[in-house]
Parts: structure tokens; sequence; C-alpha cells
């Protein structure tokens, strides 16, 4: 019991924690789905043995048609969830997003520490710090996309996410 609560504090600091690494290794690159752009993508090294870890990046959607992240999928995770970090009272709580991210036109969304990301669970390795992790992106209406995001150290922060993320569920 005490490894478990060990474990999802080890989650939820992973998640938090704040630096500024991403900018410097993953801000250049950017990769497209249809009418998305996706860039800043990378994930954070895990201590030895942890279960779960986070992946970041920002998506643009340039298009006229709103668009959804539905989910993700890597061969390093046995599963991948959509998560939000919130504040409920003086509670952060960490909660899936079943029907995934609504990406609208025009607008970009930013899934980065604190916030919107995606939960790699069920790790079967340990995510090293300066390699990469392949991770497949599915989307509503611009289908899927494979790209490589950099990891960071444990404590990476995205500092280059300039505004808030897009949340349906403000205010709950």
């Amino acid at each position: 019991m005490l490894k478990q609560q060990f474990f999802a504090l080890m989650a939820v600091a992973a998640l938090i924690a704040p630096a500024a690494w991403a900018h410097d290794h993953a801000a250049d690159e950017e990769w497209q789905a249809g009418d998305l752009t996706i860039t800043s993508a990378f994930a954070r090294a895990t201590l030895p043995n942890a279960p779960v870890a986070g992946g970041f990046m920002s998506i643009e959607n340039a298009g006229a048609q709103d668009d959804r992240l539905l989910g993700a999928s890597s061969a390093v995770a046995g599963k991948m969830e959509i998560h939000e970090m919130m504040i409920d009272g003086d509670v952060m709580k960490m909660r899936e997003l079943p029907d995934g991210v609504p990406l609208p036109a025009g607008e970009r969304v930013d899934l980065r520490p604190g916030g919107l990301h995606l939960m790699f669970m069920r790790l079967n390795q340990p995510l090293v710090e300066g390699e990469e992790v392949e991770v497949t992106l599915s989307f509503q209406q611009s289908g899927e996309v494979t790209l490589p995001l950099q990891i960071g150290p444990f404590n990476a922060a995205d500092d280059h996410a300039h505004g808030a993320a897009v949340d349906e569920h403000a205010g709950h």
C-alpha cells in the first residue's frame, strides 16, 4: 500500500514540477495531421520502476472545422489515456477525459504540466532523459499521426506554452 502511494505521489509530482527544458529541445520541430500542427512534443523521464509518465505538446487547428484528440498509443505503455489536472477546492485532482480533447477550428490547445496531458500507463520500460519515445495520436477528423516525443528531465516543464489550455470543463 505504501509503495502504491509513493508511486502515485511521484506521478503527480512529475506532472506539476517546474523547470525549463522543452523550449530548447522540442520547440523547433512540428508534425502535421490534416489541418493540425503539433509542436513542442515532449515527455518526462521516469524514475526506475515508475508505472506512469506524462506527455505534452501544443496542437494548433488551422482548419475551418473543429477536430478532437481521441487518444494515443505507444509501444512503451500498456495503455495511454488523456488526462486533465484541476483544482477542486484545495485539492489537485487528475481525471481521465474518455471523450478526448476538443480542438476548435482556428485555436491552439496546449497539453502541458499541471493541465491537459497524455498519460502513459503500465510502462514496460523507463523513459530515459535524452532519448525519444514514439507516440501515435488519433484525431476524429485528421486521422493518425506518429511522432517522437523528446524525453526531458523528470521535472521538465513546457516553458513556452503561451496562454491557457482550452478546457471545456473549466469552472467545474
